[in-house]
């Protein structure tokens, strides 16, 4: 009789175990995609970032020219890159490095609106004080086109 006993106990508490921890079928589905899902995430998240962080397509001889006039300058730091002026040795910006190229192609482009003319298919390249430093004749429509687009001009 006590083994009768033993065994009603032991199965109502094997019946109260089974319904506690039985598993949902949706649960289920759910648990099989969660990986994938969060892996996914992480997917889109960290190259949403990765394209946000790029800088800007530029035009390789316009923009070298250009650079060679433009105060603006990267330079090497402890913990990355920063922003320094050449004719201002106190500016020093010191942006973190996903903002870093826009916040350089921001003050290029603040400096262009400023310093850079055109005057037909000629880029004339003024000083501060508003001299001709340089003319560089715009060769393609695409250079043209470059001009308009990033420095605004």
């Amino acid at each position: 009789m006590s083994i009768d006993i033993h065994q009603a106990i032991f199965s109502q508490k094997a019946l109260y175990c089974q319904k506690i921890y039985r598993v949902d079928p949706y649960m289920q589905k759910f648990n099989r995609y969660l990986l994938p899902a969060l892996f996914l995430a992480f997917l889109v998240f960290g190259l949403a970032a990765f394209m946000q962080s790029k800088p800007s397509h530029k035009n390789a001889r316009v923009y070298k020219t250009v650079q060679q006039y433009s105060p603006y300058y990267l330079d090497k730091r402890f913990g990355g890159l920063q922003i320094m002026n050449k004719e201002d040795p106190e500016f020093k910006e010191k942006p973190n490095n996903m903002t870093l190229f826009k916040e350089f192609e921001r003050l290029e482009k603040a400096w262009g609106k400023k310093h850079l003319k055109l005057q037909g298919n000629q880029l004339i390249i003024l000083d501060n004080n508003g001299t001709q430093q340089a003319v560089l004749p715009l060769q393609t429509k695409d250079e043209l086109d470059f001009v308009h687009r990033y420095y605004g001009v």
